[in-house]
């Protein structure tokens, strides 16, 4: 399942890479690049992503990244309680939301760690 994961990774990033290949104006470059440096900080570890707008496959990676357990059953979480507001910056409203599966405060700070509204 991890292996499948991956390859969906590396596909998306293929297709990204095709995308930029085509874009001729220096925003649309701009853009990618900025898209990239969201999802990897070169370290091999994911970086924030937006619980608002982010798809499926970037939250998983970011809450993977982040340590958390069983990711792509937490992402599902994530955006089923969507939208959250812009001004709550500690995600107050998901941490309470994701308090009824009884995770543990370990697993709630982590997705949380990988997350901005």
């Amino acid at each position: 399942m991890r292996s499948a994961k991956l390859r969906l990774a590396v596909a998306a990033l293929g297709a990204c890479a095709s995308l930029a290949a085509c874009g001729s104006t220096a925003d649309q470059t701009n853009t990618t690049t900025s898209t990239a440096s969201s999802a990897s900080n070169g370290s091999g570890q994911t970086g924030k992503v937006s619980a608002n707008t982010a798809s499926a496959s970037e939250i998983t990676a970011a809450l993977e990244a982040a340590g958390v357990s069983n990711a792509a059953r937490w992402t599902r979480e994530v955006m089923e309680y969507r939208p959250y507001a812009a001004n709550d910056t500690g995600l107050t409203s998901l941490r309470q939301n994701l308090a009824k599966y009884n995770p543990g405060e370990d697993t709630i700070t982590k997705i949380i760690s990988a997350l901005t509204p």
